[in-house]
């Protein structure tokens, strides 16, 4: 069996699990989230836990397994504490400002680039640091890729938007003989 499914995961203080036929609703201080029951899982509460199992021992059963229990192990954790995605931006004359559910950004093309925020992710701006907030792990991500993808780090030079912490090996230019 799965170490990871077979793990309970415990409902924190202030948060409500409710279970559906094909849906599992978590509600919490930071809002609400939902997701699909996958298709050879089964829920059940014990205890104030939360315990995931699986109807056989397939192979596509035990891939779910494993994947509702994170799944549902994030729900949780993202309407009790949300999450963060930090993006730096790198080059010079690169910019980012927030403006409401968008970000203004000038990075080197002939015009600025604005990207629509989707509903549920904030942004905030300090220097060259996209601080993105939200409490969907999934969007989140997702959301975060999507910016990355404008400007890509380069590497040559390393301009562009990476990860926090993201490491871009630098290639040596051209030599001339």
């Amino acid at each position: 069996m799965s170490r990871i499914g077979k793990m309970p995961i415990p409902i924190p203080a202030g948060v409500s699990v409710q279970l559906g036929a094909d849906r599992v609703e978590v509600r919490g201080p930071r809002g609400q989230l939902s997701h699909p029951i996958l298709p050879k899982t089964r829920l059940s509460m014990e205890g104030g836990a939360v315990v995931v199992t699986r109807e056989d021992d397939s192979k596509d059963a035990r891939a779910q397994h494993g994947s509702m229990r994170a799944r549902l192990a994030n729900l949780i954790t993202g309407v009790t504490a949300g999450y963060e995605k930090r993006l730096e931006v790198q080059g010079v004359g690169y910019t980012v400002e927030a403006a409401g559910p968008m970000l203004k950004m000038r990075l080197g093309f002939s015009h600025p680039v604005e990207f629509a925020l989707p509903e549920g992710i904030s942004a905030k701006v300090e220097r060259n640091v996209v601080m993105l907030t939200g409490i969907d792990n999934q969007l989140l991500g997702e959301t975060a890729a999507r910016i990355r993808r404008i400007r890509p780090p380069e590497h040559y030079k390393g301009k562009g938007i990476r990860y926090a912490g993201e490491r871009v090996r630098i290639k040596e230019g051209k030599k001339n003989a």
